[in-house]
């Protein structure tokens, strides 16, 4: 404890020994991150270089930021599943007897049918280009499932998840960086481990995988560390319980200022509104962070870095010991900053990207931002068009050339669903009182309702609409919450003609529905607690009190389809 303290309170070493420090300058290249409450973007500018650095070291920084981003990196983290010996037990012909226990225990027998419930896109090949060239970490071939990988960990080689599950994903044949996944099942990976390992002991692990002495001794941590790990199943396919995952974790462990571990209360959890209250919401993208100044869908993350953040309640979320991660978090500053830089540099996909000028209308698109900027700007910014100028390539006409946001994020009730922002308040108090949080400047100030106007670009590819996914167009956004459907089915994005709507911009409803589609799970009622789909009917009301005629509403969609 003294020795984490020391390190906690440390000055930082002369130079920049272990953050990044791109142009060998000796300082430290966060340092010019304001990451306080006071913090201010100029409006009309953004943070996308977050860390300004120059464009060629920018570039690799990038690039190693996402190889991160693909492969889950704290080496300490609590979670780890013996890789070789999972593959063992799925694939040895002596363990057949058990495939249809492995289905009902698991929902899969095989660790590709895992991959294909997790969603994972698949990494693209070396004639993408733009925002869709990425790079593939080594030994990675394209097409094979980006978000998972075989890290190399102190007992032998684990199975990780990463932060890919959620914020990537795969848009008509493109695989899209910091597109929130619409199919995801971000506690799968969880749910298969508490689920499977308390039901195998050491022993059966043994017979069904032939281990090494090493796998056995991660196969044993493992079990020792799962009853630190509380988690939920979010109500519909697509959203995230993660905010759910670090409360009842935060439950099984002792009210200190490092959450220590605690026997009592993992086998006694303390209670926990998330035991019963809904608090899920989809992953935020990443491309609109530049913009802002607070982070979460509530805004209630009023400083530090998100980024940083992240790395912390996801290993709350694992049951890692906050001491030892403080301790990587202090030694590995740079794979931060790296990871920092990527999101940050994250860009939105473009209409014309995947359909050229197909579907849009330059007239009407004018038409609708001229409705936009009185009726929806105030909250969600301006947006210069190529049009406005001189351009004269037909593609860039419709881009955007400029974002004019809020200098400081602000966070608005405007009636939707509460519960994502309610629940914030049960970790309010406990995360800010987190010894390792004050280290971060991270703080937390909960309300009990409201969320942060996000900046819109790339909106069309954002459906389903609001924090929890309840409503499955723009078009439907854009009428009153009355009218709206209250129920809807959300099917992949493989093919435009059949899985999207592309004048209403989103899912398919109605008879257009893909029969396929009706015999899935992810089936959207927004009855259910947490998927109220009401919202924005005064907002989207005129300076004069009119509602949107069905004129002005394709209107206005066509103008959001070319941000």
């Amino acid at each position: 404890m003294t020795l984490t303290l020391l390190l906690a309170c440390a000055p930082e070493p002369p130079g920049c020994e272990r953050g990044l420090d791109a142009n060998a300058d000796g300082v430290c290249d966060r340092a010019v991150a304001d990451w306080s409450e006071q913090a201010w973007v100029e409006p009309g500018t953004h943070r996308g270089n977050i860390y300004e650095l120059d464009d060629d070291h920018l570039a690799e920084v990038r690039r190693q930021g996402l190889l991160h981003a693909y492969a889950w990196p704290v080496s300490v983290t609590g979670i780890q599943v013996p890789y070789w010996p999972l593959v063992s037990m799925f694939s040895d012909p002596d363990n057949a007897s058990f495939e249809q226990l492995f289905v009902d225990f698991l929902g899969f027998a095989d660790l590709d049918t895992l991959y294909e419930l997790l969603d994972l896109p698949p990494y693209p090949d070396d004639s993408a280009e733009g925002i869709y060239a990425l790079p593939r970490p080594e030994g990675a071939e394209p097409g094979d499932p980006m978000g998972v990988a075989v890290v190399s960990m102190e007992h032998g080689d684990a199975l990780n998840f990463s932060c890919a599950v959620c914020h990537a994903s795969e848009l008509f044949g493109r695989t899209v960086m910091g597109l929130s996944s619409r199919r995801s099942r971000p506690n799968a990976f969880f749910h298969m481990a508490s689920n499977l390992v308390p039901a195998v002991s050491t022993e059966i692990f043994i017979e069904l995988t032939d281990p090494t002495e090493g796998e056995i001794a991660m196969y044993e941590a493992l079990q020792e560390v799962l009853p630190a790990v509380g988690s939920k199943d979010p109500e519909v396919l697509g959203l995230d319980s993660s905010l759910a995952q670090v409360g009842l974790s935060l439950a099984r462990r002792n009210p200190d200022a490092w959450a220590t571990r605690s026997a009592a209360l993992e086998s006694d959890p303390a209670a926990s509104g998330f035991e019963v209250e809904i608090a899920d919401s989809k992953p935020m993208v990443w491309w609109t962070l530049k913009y802002k100044t607070r982070w979460l869908a509530d805004g209630a993350l009023v400083s530090g870095n998100p980024a940083l953040t992240n790395f912390l309640w996801n290993e709350i979320g694992r049951g890692t010991d906050l001491t030892a991660l403080e301790g990587w978090l202090e030694d590995e500053q740079q794979v931060v900053d790296e990871v920092t830089v990527a999101i940050f540099a994250t860009e939105a996909p473009r209409w014309t990207d995947f359909f050229g000028t197909e579907g849009l209308d330059e007239a009407q698109a004018v038409a609708g931002q001229a409705l936009f900027d009185d009726r929806c700007a105030s909250c969600h910014g301006r947006y210069d068009k190529g049009w406005e100028g001189d351009v004269t390539d037909p593609v860039e006409r419709f881009a955007t050339t400029r974002v004019w946001y809020h200098g400081s994020t602000p966070r608005f009730d405007v009636g939707t669903d509460p519960g994502r922002a309610q629940g914030m308040a049960h970790l309010e108090g406990p995360l800010n009182a987190l010894a390792i949080s004050g280290w971060m400047d991270t703080v937390i100030r909960a309300e009990d309702a409201g969320y942060v106007p996000p900046p819109l670009d790339g909106i069309w590819a954002r459906y389903p609409y609001l924090h929890n996914n309840a409503v499955p167009t723009l078009c439907d956004l854009l009428r009153p919450a009355a009218e709206r459907p209250t129920s809807f089915y959300q099917g992949p994005a493989d093919d435009p003609a059949t899985d999207f709507d592309s004048d209403c911009v989103g899912y398919p409803t109605g008879e257009a529905i893909p029969e396929a589609w009706r015999e899935d799970e992810a089936w959207m009622d927004t009855s259910r607690p947490g998927l109220s789909n009401a919202g924005h009917d005064t907002v989207l009301l005129g300076p004069d009190g009119t509602e949107l005629t069905d004129t002005e509403r394709a209107q206005l969609v066509m103008f959001l389809k070319t941000l």
